[in-house]
């Protein structure tokens, strides 16, 4: 059975390195992607700190995500491509790093308590299929390191899942 260890959060790139290698381990031969998403949300929010929801959102019609497996408090179960970050995040085709969701315009307030937001979309064969969402209670949680290192965490969910 698998079994997530601490990682030292100090150093970015290398933690990133460990959380990649570390979900790489945890989806191997896996193939299914509600599965893979969970167990990915799990791992996240068990080793990524300050944060306060960690999960996926899958297009499920051409203009809507639907809420996929997630850790954290009830979330917003339809999202419209185009609004909020989720929505902007499938609409533009590139991650949004936000470090206050209150200045973000449309912002969805699914849980009052987030402050700050990280949303990379998910492609596979040109084409976005979901999104990874990741919010934190601190304003400006996010930098330029965590939106390169969720992108490669991505990139490893993608390429273990078969398409939905």
């Amino acid at each position: 059975m698998y079994a997530a260890h601490a990682i030292d959060h100090h150093d970015k790139p290398a933690f990133y390195d460990e959380l990649c290698a570390q979900l790489g381990a945890l989806l191997d031969g896996e193939l299914d992607p509600i599965a893979n998403a969970a167990n990915v949300s799990a791992l996240i929010k068990e080793l990524v700190p300050d944060l306060n929801w960690a999960g996926f959102y899958f297009l499920r019609a051409p203009e809507e995500l639907v809420l996929g497996p997630f850790q954290g408090k009830v979330a917003c179960v339809r999202i419209a491509v185009g609004k909020g970050v989720c929505g902007a995040a499938v609409a533009e085709r590139k991650s949004m790093l936000v470090a206050d969701v209150h200045a973000f315009p449309g912002h969805i307030a699914c849980d009052a308590a987030s402050r700050s937001e990280l949303v990379v979309p998910l492609i596979r064969d040109g084409a976005v299929f979901g999104v990874l969402d990741l919010d934190s209670p601190l304003p400006g949680r996010f930098d330029a390191e965590d939106q390169a290192g969720f992108e490669r965490l991505a990139e490893i969910y993608v390429r273990a899942s078969r398409p939905l």
